[in-house]
């Protein structure tokens, strides 16, 4: 969240959107790209005069950049999401090829980030836990990947901005709150093993036991 710019990064990157779609109605292509970057130039403006975390900022104007950039080399105003339909398709892509070979980025991400090693991918009840909050994100930026690329090629330029709003920040807030649930539930599996030493530990020697030979 911290990255992202918590709440108000959320909602800030709504609002380019919210300028670029009805500038082309109103006038030209040309308009909505110079609207769409004056608008994300003001938020980071807002945000430096505020004191708040400028990086999410930053971030949008770089992102806004390219989408109008795209836009413009395309001449269809469609093209200014072009670029975010393919980034989700990777996402996706990355998300789902890290479950497969076990390291559930999620689990990486997190752990990495707190300094906790590898460690967690011994225990199979937190492996699972990652795997699944994992698969919550592949699916979030599929079912946004393939929503929007059906728009965008039936050249629904203002219900693919609707979606795109719609898909963004309220999901993947759904998606954060899930992720910190399912990592709880994790972190709670490994503190139960740790104090429980005899889980792990090996059982008694086996006795043999020898026949008695038969009474005569």
């Amino acid at each position: 969240m911290e990255q992202m710019g918590g709440v108000s990064g959320l909602i800030y990157s709504s609002i380019p959107i919210l300028v670029f779609v009805p500038a082309n109605s109103l006038w030209n292509l040309t308009v909505a790209i110079y609207a769409a970057l004056g608008v994300s130039l003001l938020i980071f403006i807002v945000r430096l005069v505020r004191r708040e975390p400028i990086q999410p900022a930053i971030s949008g104007v770089i992102g806004v950049g390219v989408c109008a950039f795209i836009a413009h080399r395309t001449g269809d105003a469609k093209g200014f999401f072009l670029f975010g339909i393919w980034t989700t398709l990777l996402y996706a892509g990355v998300f789902v090829l890290s479950i497969l070979v076990r390291w559930p980025l999620v689990g990486v991400i997190w752990n990495a980030l707190n300094g906790n090693g590898t460690a967690w991918r011994k225990h199979r009840r937190t492996l699972i836990a990652y795997d699944i909050a994992t698969a919550i994100w592949a699916v979030l930026f599929g079912v946004r990947y393939l929503v929007q690329s059906f728009l965008y090629d039936h050249d629904e330029t203002g219900a693919l901005a609707i979606a795109r709003i719609a898909m963004g920040w309220p999901l993947t807030a759904a998606a954060v709150i899930a992720t910190v649930l399912l990592v709880r539930w994790a972190q709670k599996n490994e503190d139960s093993d740790r104090s429980d030493p005899a889980r792990d530990a090996p059982g008694p020697p086996a006795v043999e036991i020898t026949p008695e030979p038969p009474a005569r």
